[in-house]
């Protein structure tokens, strides 16, 4: 039976030092009793009360590691059905698939593809999280797991049913902790025996929910501590329908067999619906999605969709408030001011950036709020934007007083021109897009 909030509470310090990030013991406690957190939470708690509490505590999906010391993604310890009860806390990982009929030259170059597959968006670095290598057909299963492996700067996957292969490629490779993919009823005892043997993660399956139950069970009974149930794509809404009843079976009614994160491999007829199917995977609840895709414009839409699904929604995503420098500023060049929200800031200094005029952009601290909600919100006003401007020491920069402020804030401009040394206010766009004419046309 689960120990209720005060149970838990009278084995913590007690200091309510907040290293949690909870504002009191108690209230840790009480997320720990509803399974939102995990106790190991606590930087403080003693041995001894970690160990007495660890059923009590331990978060009803396992946490998953895979790869090595060097290059390790985690995924799994989830603890609610939807974003807005709390957050979810481990992001979804794409793998790029190469397949058996490759050859040597054409896996050298899909694994160099996924290494520069990388990109900035809104402060973030976004990139492929695996390298999955099928080697069910290869020539050389040793070696084509070896070539890739070596090469790649991400966690392995190692795609393939016989076991006698299996074996080979992860003997080759098992320092590298990849992920056996996939054990299901026809191999699971082969499959459970070499991830156990190597102490590796396994992705089982089956042809439905009941199946894969067996097939989990198994391989919990053979003794593999990791596991991942893997998923297909061929008819999409059975695949979510199932992710959820998997989700909700562990979450809420503990179900051993599915207290793991998901995989989906995606299956598709064309890139763009292998795009749109990964990223509806990818909402809604699959740990790792598996598409064959390299090209920049079908990595990025899913790459963006997990960005935005597995931000953390208490939490305001902002940018520091500071004096940012948009190529190489002199004294003549122009002065915004933008709101530290970081969809505002990264939209507006792009736009900059694709103008080509050298700028300075003030950021006054929003609270993580936009331009119209910090208005509507009270959270910015011409006297916040003069003092942050004046702290920020910008008429030390320029020899101008010329202040482009945004197209949404015309209201302040008489304001600032009264109250302040910037004597020349210009009302800005409304639209980050319109900033590149505006900039080049307006400004000399």
């Amino acid at each position: 039976m689960a120990l209720t909030g005060m149970q838990i509470y009278k084995s913590l310090p007690k200091t309510n030092c907040k290293d949690c990030g909870v504002p009191t013991c108690m209230a840790f406690a009480m997320q720990v009793a509803a399974k939102q957190r995990a106790l190991t939470d606590c930087p403080h708690i003693s041995d001894e009360a970690s160990s007495s509490l660890a059923e009590a505590s331990a978060p009803p999906m396992k946490l998953v590691k895979i790869g090595s010391v060097d290059s390790t993604f985690e995924l799994g310890q989830e603890t609610v059905m939807f974003r807005h009860e709390e957050k979810f806390h481990r992001k979804s990982g794409i793998a790029v698939l190469i397949p058996s009929t490759d050859t040597d030259a054409e896996a050298t170059a899909k694994v160099n593809a996924i290494g520069s597959a990388v990109f900035e968006r809104v402060g973030a670095t976004l990139k492929v999280d695996f390298t999955a290598v099928e080697i069910d057909g290869t020539a050389d299963p040793v070696a084509r797991t070896k070539l890739v492996a070596d090469r790649s700067a991400v966690p392995v996957i190692l795609v393939g049913k016989d076991a006698g292969r299996m074996k080979a490629a992860v003997d080759a490779v098992k320092d590298k902790r990849p992920l056996i993919y996939k054990a299901d009823a026809a191999n699971v005892d082969a499959f459970a025996g070499i991830a156990k043997d190597a102490d590796l993660p396994l992705a089982v399956s089956g042809k439905d929910l009941d199946e894969l139950e067996q097939v989990s069970q198994k391989a919990l009974d053979a003794g593999v501590q990791e596991l991942i149930l893997a998923f297909g794509t061929e008819h999409l809404g059975d695949t979510i329908r199932s992710l959820t009843i998997a989700r909700r079976a562990a979450l809420r009614q503990r179900f051993k067999p599915f207290g793991f994160p998901s995989m989906v491999e995606v299956s598709a007829d064309s890139p763009e619906m292998e795009t749109i199917f990964a990223a509806c995977a990818a909402a809604k609840y699959a740990g790792i999605v598996v598409i064959r895709g390299t090209e920049p414009w079908e990595l990025l839409p899913i790459m963006v969709a997990i960005q935005d699904v597995y931000t953390d929604p208490q939490v305001p995503n902002t940018v520091e408030s500071k004096l940012w420098e948009i190529g190489s500023p002199n004294e003549d060049s122009p002065v915004l001011f933008t709101t530290n929200f970081s969809l505002t800031y990264f939209s507006v200094a792009g736009e900059v950036e694709r103008s080509k005029v050298p700028s300075y952009i003030c950021v006054v601290d929003t609270e993580g709020l936009g331009v119209l909600n910090a208005y509507a919100g009270d959270k910015i006003s011409a006297e916040k934007v003069v003092k942050t401007i004046d702290g920020l020491k910008v008429t030390e920069k320029v020899k101008h007083r010329k202040l482009i402020i945004p197209g949404l804030l015309p209201i302040f401009r008489a304001e600032i021109e009264d109250t302040s040394e910037w004597k020349e206010v210009i009302i800005g766009p409304e639209n980050a897009r319109e900033i590149p004419a505006f900039l080049t046309n307006n400004w000399k």
